[in-house]
């Protein structure tokens, strides 16, 4: 890493950046392809009622709710949740997610490591066991109870444990979930609960192969993709955006990375962006107003108080359970929404978090009609 400071910059300067990074300032496009968009590079979380399909739509992708878009697929994948990926990038997902050491591995499964440890069983190995397995079991599509009970039959003492809120023993959840990409599985779209299925011609010598044989994956690099996307960021920025230890993204870091000072902090972005934090200085022609959901990729980043410095704001918007959308102007977090839907129509319950101006309440009315079309209803 570059040693001294390229550009010194504020934080509207670094958010107006990201906004047009991830592409929110992109205008829709009939004939765009389903899986023309760069956030795909890092995968779109998809959870919630209107998930990686709305990132999609606010980021200019002509797709709506109702019709998953066969170039796309679901995988478990960054910290054990639902991402969307292109289709044709499965297998090289696939290999990106394989941990960068035993230590990342064992921080990625959390409380699972603790008896495969005890055991003297390698954690990389433990999850290309249950890949495998997982990979025997699934010949047809599965539920993810019907799955979780003939893998807790499948596997011995150091892979399960009991669960009293279930009152049943049965597998760790991240071991379960992350080695079901590692075996080749995808998650049927629309389904809860959750259904897995074999992802068509999966290579077999790829199932279960958690070695690492490269340290580059090319576009797909999860270290180069958050520095790309929500940069500028620092090690510990991107190493808890992977659930991944800071020495491990470390080493990892991209030797052509260059320096930032954002308000006096410094953190580090690809040389190739730093043109584009050049010109974010100026703010755009038309402000920039989308109604976020509640896990898109903006509100992911790990320096909140870049998101949004007042941090007594933070609780709301980012609560552990029931998280609200957000509203974004000009890359600035002016308040929270959440939807309600009775019928064919579809309400917002708004909070703002100063007194919006005649302008930006248009445009939110506007976003809000954008997200009722999208979901097949009318504005209340």
């Amino acid at each position: 890493m570059v040693s001294d400071v390229a550009l010194r910059v504020g934080r509207t300067q670094v958010l107006r950046y990201r906004v047009h990074a991830q592409q929110l300032d992109r205008a829709r496009r009939s004939g765009r392809s389903p899986d023309d968009a760069a956030i795909l590079d890092l995968g779109v979380q998809h959870t919630g009622p209107d998930g990686s399909l709305w990132a999609l739509a606010l980021r200019g992708v002509p797709v709506t709710a109702h019709e998953w878009p066969h170039e796309l697929a679901l995988a478990w994948t960054l910290r054990g949740a639902p991402h969307a990926y292109r289709r044709s990038d499965l297998r090289a997902v696939e290999k990106a997610m394989r941990p960068f050491s035993e230590a990342d591995a064992a921080k990625r499964v959390f409380n699972a490591s603790g008896p495969l440890k005890k055991a003297g069983i390698p954690v990389t190995e433990a999850l290309g066991e249950v890949a495998r397995t997982m990979r025997d079991v699934v010949t047809t599509p599965m539920s993810k109870g019907a799955l979780s009970t003939r893998m807790t039959a499948e596997m011995s003492d150091p892979y399960v444990r009991w669960c009293e809120p279930c009152g049943a023993t049965h597998m760790y959840e991240m071991s379960f979930r992350l080695a079901a990409l590692h075996a080749g599985l995808e998650l049927e779209p629309d389904t809860s609960p959750p259904v897995l299925r074999r992802i068509p011609r999966w290579p077999a010598g790829q199932v279960g192969v958690l070695e690492r044989t490269s340290d580059d994956d090319g576009a797909l690099d999860q270290v180069r993709g958050v520095l790309h996307l929500l940069g500028p960021v620092t090690v510990k920025d991107v190493a808890t955006f992977l659930d991944s230890p800071a020495k491990d993204v470390r080493a990892r870091w991209p030797d052509d990375a260059v320096t930032v000072s954002v308000d006096g902090a410094e953190a580090s972005m690809l040389p190739a962006d730093v043109a584009a934090l050049e010109r974010a200085a100026e703010p755009p022609a038309e402000p920039v107003v989308r109604l976020l959901g509640p896990f898109d990729l903006y509100l992911q980043g790990r320096d909140r108080t870049v998101t949004v410095p007042d941090a007594s704001r933070h609780k709301a918007l980012w609560p552990t359970i029931g998280r609200p959308g957000a509203v974004l102007v000009d890359g600035e977090i002016v308040g929270t929404w959440r939807p309600r839907a009775q019928g064919r129509t579809l309400a917002l319950k708004l909070d703002e978090w100063e007194p919006w101006d005649r302008r930006t309440r248009a445009a939110v009315e506007h976003e809000h009609e954008r997200l009722a079309e999208f979901r097949g209803l009318v504005v209340a």
